[in-house]
C-alpha cells in the first residue's frame, strides 16, 4: 500500500506564510475599502448641507432604530473622521487578520449592541465610527484573553499599550462626544470576541 508523500518542514512553514499573508492582504483591502467608502460619504455630507447627518441614531425613536447599522459610518465633519482614521484602519486590521467572516460577525455584533446602547441611553444625535473603533479594542483584547493563544496575546498588549488610554473615553467628559457609543461599543467587543471565541477540543 502506498502513501502520499509527507510534506516536508518547509513545505508547510511556506503554506502557512502564504495563508497568512493572503490574511493580511484580504484584511487591508476590505479595511481600506471601508474606510475610503466613509471619506466619500463625509465627502456626500458636505455638498448636501449634511443630509446624511439624519441617519445618525435618535434616541428612542423607534422609527429610527435601522439607522443604528449607518451611523457607525458616517460622521460629523471632517475633523470628526479624520480623527477616527487611523484607530480604525490599525485595529481594524488587526480584527480582521485573523479571518474575514468572523471580523464581519464580530462587527455585526458590535454594531447592534452599541447601537442599542446608544439609543437606550443617549440624549443627542449620535453618529461616528468611535462605535466599531472601540468595539475592535474590546475584541483584540478579549480574544486573547478568551482564546489564550500565544499570538492573540501578544496582539492584546500591543493594543493595550498603544491605544490603552481609549479606556478613558467611556467616561462622560466632554458633551459633544458619545461616551454611551465608546462605552457600549467597548462591551460589543468584548462579547464578540467570547461568542466567537474557538471552542476547545471535547
Amino acid at each position: 500500500m502506498s502513501y502520499p508523500p509527507v510534506p516536508a518542514p518547509d513545505q508547510n512553514r511556506s503554506a502557512g506564510l502564504a495563508t497568512q499573508g493572503a490574511r493580511a492582504v484580504t484584511a487591508a483591502v476590505l479595511v481600506l475599502a471601508v474606510t475610503a467608502g466613509m471619506w466619500v460619504l463625509e465627502l456626500v455630507d458636505a455638498v448636501t448641507d449634511h443630509s446624511l447627518d439624519r441617519y445618525g441614531i435618535q434616541p428612542r425613536d423607534v422609527g429610527d432604530l435601522p439607522d443604528i447599522f449607518s451611523a457607525p459610518f458616517l460622521h460629523g465633519g471632517f475633523d470628526h473622521l479624520a480623527g477616527n482614521t487611523v484607530p480604525f484602519v490599525v485595529l481594524g486590521f488587526l480584527a480582521a487578520w485573523r479571518g474575514i467572516a468572523k471580523f464581519l460577525w464580530m462587527s455585526l455584533i458590535v454594531i447592534v449592541v452599541g447601537g442599542l446602547g446608544v439609543w437606550f441611553t443617549s440624549s443627542a444625535n449620535t453618529l461616528g465610527s468611535s462605535i466599531l473603533i472601540f468595539g475592535f479594542f474590546g475584541y483584540l483584547i478579549g480574544r486573547g484573553v478568551f482564546e489564550r493563544r500565544l499570538p492573540d496575546i501578544l496582539v492584546a498588549v500591543a493594543v493595550v499599550a498603544i491605544y490603552g488610554t481609549l479606556i478613558f473615553g467611556v467616561l462622560p467628559s466632554d458633551p459633544r462626544i458619545s461616551w454611551q457609543g465608546h462605552l457600549f461599543g467597548l462591551v460589543g467587543g468584548v462579547l464578540a470576541a467570547w461568542a466567537l471565541r474557538r471552542r476547545a477540543a471535547a
